[in-house]
């Protein structure tokens, strides 16, 4: 379990440095599919780089970000064989690692640092109007439904897919 918690907080470190990278260094729109209507509507085309080649660093991070992630589906997996996990156990660290990012999801990004610290408004200022009365960040039904449906269906299809081998 040890080890399902710290892949779970480097999972969580992982998104974070996906995230800074797209919204600070990359600022490519199409990244925000996810955002409000409202917010996406007020969003400009960002042609010009923060500074000199901050693109190129943040494609990088996002391709460290993302291999980190795929490392931890790995490591995960790979662990479980080599300690003959059965369906539940393999279900418990799938729905564990979901579930500690998805709480850290709702809590740090929704909350904290859209509401509180006002990490994307900072760099999309535009957006700020569409933003400002929010007590709590947005698709909280959505967020909901990953938590609650989507993530523990995805953790029993993975652990059965787990056990076949």
């Amino acid at each position: 379990m040890l080890l399902t918690v710290f892949l779970a907080i480097v999972f969580c470190a992982a998104i974070t440095l996906l995230l800074i990278s797209a919204v600070a260094f990359v600022r490519d729109n199409r990244f925000f599919s996810s955002a409000p209507k409202e917010v996406r509507r007020s969003l400009q085309t960002r042609d010009k780089e923060l500074f000199y080649g901050a693109r190129a660093i943040g494609w990088v991070l996002m391709t460290i970000s993302i291999l980190i992630i795929l490392g931890i589906g790995v490591v995960s997996i790979w662990d479980g064989f080599r300690n003959d996990y059965t369906f539940f156990r393999f279900f418990l660290r799938f729905v564990t690692i979901f579930t500690i990012y998805k709480l850290y999801d709702m809590i740090f990004f929704d909350w904290f640092l859209l509401c509180k610290f006002h990490f994307f408004q900072h760099y999309y200022p535009e957006t700020a109007d569409a933003l400002k009365n929010r007590k709590y960040g947005f698709n909280i039904k959505s967020q909901l439904l990953k938590l609650l449906v989507i993530f523990p269906a995805a953790s029993a299809l993975a652990a059965w897919i787990c056990t076949l081998f």
